[in-house]
């Protein structure tokens, strides 16, 4: 139904879509005057770029700000450029992927300069056409490949001319690593070319500060550091070991191998005993040298004798043993070298080597290649309008597309299901059905945003995809049949747009009505379930009592004497007690068969339109009040929270009703099929109609009990007794009267009874 509304400037025009009344974008002339139209008549004021079913491209180009939220202010600014460099603005209705060089629009400059960027492009691709394809505007390696320069502040070998300059920047991208040119080949920017000069000289700087005065031990420095670094906590050790002994000499065995420490490892493999490198560097003594000649632990001998060839040897080469003193005098003669190596700079060049470095800062090519890139970026503004045809080409395909999702929720609400709303992620099978409602959860934490305001069914799933390797969270809506079997936990499977499988878990159900069909059976499974509850617990309790009860008598009968066990088992039965339980049974089957023989006569002489009517008011009293109430929220469900949950802003309602509801699930459909075997339709047959018999009973039961609330109907259930029968009675008499009255019964019964046994 479409619906006109006065107002003025531009006429648009509206209609009833999802139970809203909805602005129609039908044309190029529609979406060219979107920034007229009042932001309150809009379906949706900001959506997410994550999480949809959309090109992640053209969501890019729209979402100018890239903060990941599309606003109206930023479709409308792409309406507007849209429409602008385009002569036929309904070519965006179409939605395709090609534009007619034909249809720029000359008139604007940033139409004509779009015309001359796609004129370049088919150039640069050797076509000669009179239209440009969405594939031939996006690939930005076919269409700069063959150029020198392109406008991104990039240059490739292929950039210059001079061999040497080719070679230089081949040597910066190997040294550095490159960043992508439009041609799809490495290259280097500005940034590259500073930092690789800088470098240079700052390592020929720090190599140059290497002289003789940090170099105590000469090009053998580096391996002398090594080599006291590797011993300098043993031989720290040792010297405090010799301290406690001048300290106290009676501690001279704690703190020196003992033979019995050596004996409690001897039975290993010497050789290999890791504890012997635990002991000390040399046997200590009160003397505090540490011997050159010789008494080294051997599990260090053999960097011990590294140490003494680099350092020791040098510095002391006559000495039998040196001092603690003498020994901290060779560490710090290492200080100037340890300083030097912490001032290193321009380690990122090192592998160039120090000759190359020297020459490529003699030949100074920095000028040269800064000077490549310019030539580069002086191209920026053309080849940013190449780019743009690539934007136009995409908006031109996608734009109107995006417009029914945002605008006008069209493609949500399309009767054939030609097209899905791009929030619907895929489709999940469970329980013999599959949903097509089926939304990315992004935020998990406003989950419960659903159940308050939704009033849908939802099933909130763990998806997981070994292919892929990814998970994700998806809220599934469950529209048609019934859900008895559906429970968290159960498994499923979804199916992504792209057709891909993945594994879902059920973690979570908001509990909605689903249909009003459901609603009028839910009272009766709900007693049923209740009834079956009671009758499980009642069970197991007695079972539990007997087989308590049965083993006390067992463990009793088996401690006492054999007579006194046997007589206690037989005295547990009592004939009496059995007595008064049949009798209470036969009370109970006569209250049973007089309230069916008044029910009979109650049926014979009441109309069969009655007795009908009567059936359908116990019905209607008992699930009327669930389908009512099924019926009102039926009614109301709204898709808006579920993607308000998503980073939606929904500024209308997106409902749900019963009918269209329907048409996003799906259950499963079976042939009807005849039972060969003769004998199985039999049993089917007889199964039916104890099953009818079963719910008469029940029907006729319920309407036996409420006839007191239905004499208004005219039934002769109940007859009152005359006014002059009525005999007033002592208090004390109406008391005691039904207690007698009980009492006779199982009196006569085991009365009966008592003879027999």
């Amino acid at each position: 139904m479409k619906l006109k509304k006065k107002q003025k400037g531009y006429p648009w025009k509206f209609s009833s879509v999802g139970g809203s009344v909805r602005v129609n974008i039908t044309s190029g002339e529609d979406i060219a005057h979107l920034g007229e139209l009042d932001r309150k008549l809009w379906t949706v004021l900001s959506c997410p770029t994550k999480g949809l079913e959309f090109d992640a491209k053209t969501l890019a180009y729209i979402d100018t700000d890239g903060d990941g939220k599309i606003r109206v202010d930023e479709v409308i600014a792409a309406a507007k450029w849209l429409t602008d460099v385009l002569k036929d603005r309904d070519l965006l209705i179409k939605g395709e992927g090609l534009l007619p060089l034909a249809a720029f629009n000359e008139e604007s400059p940033e139409g004509a300069k779009l015309l001359a960027s796609a004129k370049q492009i088919l150039s640069n691709l050797s076509l000669e056409k009179d239209e440009i394809t969405l594939e031939e505007a996006s690939d930005s390696v076919k269409i700069f490949e063959k150029t020198q320069f392109n406008g991104d502040g990039i240059i490739t070998p292929a950039s210059a001319d001079d061999e040497s300059l080719q070679a230089l920047i081949a040597k910066i991208v190997e040294v550095l690593g490159g960043a992508p040119d439009r041609s799809g080949v490495d290259g280097i920017d500005e940034a590259k070319i500073e930092a690789f000069y800088a470098a240079c000289a700052d390592y020929a700087a720090w190599q140059d500060a290497r002289t003789a005065d940090v170099l105590p031990y000469g090009e053998d420095t580096e391996a002398a550091l090594a080599a006291c670094d590797a011993l300098k906590e043993k031989i720290a050790d040792y010297f405090m070991r010799c301290k406690l002994i001048g300290f106290n000499p009676d501690c001279a065995g704690a703190v020196d191998v003992s033979v019995e420490k050596i004996g409690a490892i001897s039975g290993e493999d010497l050789a290999a005993a890791a504890e012997i490198g635990s002991y000390p560097l040399a046997r200590p003594s009160a003397a505090g040298l540490l011997p050159l000649g010789g008494g080294i632990n051997p599990a260090w001998q053999g960097a011990f004798a590294t140490l003494k060839a680099l350092v020791l040897d040098k510095d002391f080469p006559k000495a039998k043993g040196i001092t603690e003193a003498e020994w901290n005098g060779i560490l710090a003669k290492f200080a100037p070298y340890i300083a030097w190596k912490d001032a290193k700079k321009g380690a990122e060049v090192e592998a160039v080597g120090l000759d190359e470095i020297k020459a490529i800062l003699k030949a100074d090519k920095k000028a040269a290649l800064l000077d490549l890139i310019a030539k580069d970026k002086a191209l920026e503004e053309e080849s940013l309008s190449i780019d743009a045809v690539g934007k136009l080409l995409y908006l031109v395909r996608d734009f109107f597309a995006f417009l029914n999702n945002y605008i006008v929720f069209k493609d949500f609400y399309d009767k054939d299901k030609k097209m899905k709303a791009i929030f619907q992620a895929g489709r999940l099978y469970i329980d013999q059905r599959s949903t097509d409602l089926c939304i990315k959860i992004q935020d998990m934490g406003k989950v419960g945003e659903l159940a308050t305001h939704s009033g849908m069914y939802i099933l909130i799933c763990a998806c997981s995809s070994k292919v892929k390797n990814a998970t994700m969270n998806i809220a599934a809506v469950l529209t048609k049949g019934d859900v008895d079997d559906i429970r968290e936990g159960k498994n499923a499977i979804f199916y992504d747009r792209d057709g891909g499988d993945w594994d879902a878990t059920v973690t979570k159900i908001i509990d909605n009505p689903i249909s009003i069909r459901q609603a009028f059976w839910a009272p009766y499974k709900k007693i049923g379930r209740w009834i079956s509850d009671k009758v499980n617990k009642a069970a197991s309790e007695k079972n539990d009592k007997a087989l308590a009860d049965t083993t006390t008598k067992i463990d009793t009968a088996s401690a006492a004497p054999a007579g006194e066990g046997a007589a206690a088992v037989k005295s547990s039965f009592d004939i009496a007690k059995f007595a008064g339980i049949f009798a209470a049974i036969g009370m109970a089957l006569g209250f049973i068969g007089q309230a069916l023989v008044a029910l009979a006569k109650g049926v014979t002489s009441t109309p069969a339109w009655k007795i009908l009517a009567i059936i359908c008011g116990i019905i209607l009293v008992i699930s009327l009040p669930s389908m009512f109430l099924a019926w009102r929220k039926l009614r109301r469900r709204d898709l808006g929270p579920v993607l308000n949950a998503n980073g939606w802003a929904i500024n209308a309602k997106a409902l749900v009703r019963i009918k269209f509801g329907a048409t996003l699930n799906s259950l499963a459909k079976y042939p009807k099929l005849t039972a060969v075997d003769k004998a199985a339709r039999r049993r089917a047959r007889w199964r039916r109609f104890f099953w009818c018999l079963f719910a008469a009973i029940v029907i006729a039961g319920a309407a036996l009990y409420f006839t007191d609330n239905l004499k208004c109907i005219g039934l002769p259930f109940h007859k009152e007794a005359p006014v002059e029968e009525v005999v007033e009675a002592p208090e004390a008499a109406e008391a005691e009267a039904p207690a007698e009255t009980a009492a006779e019964p199982v009196a006569e019964a085991v009365e009966e009874a008592a003879p027999e046994a």
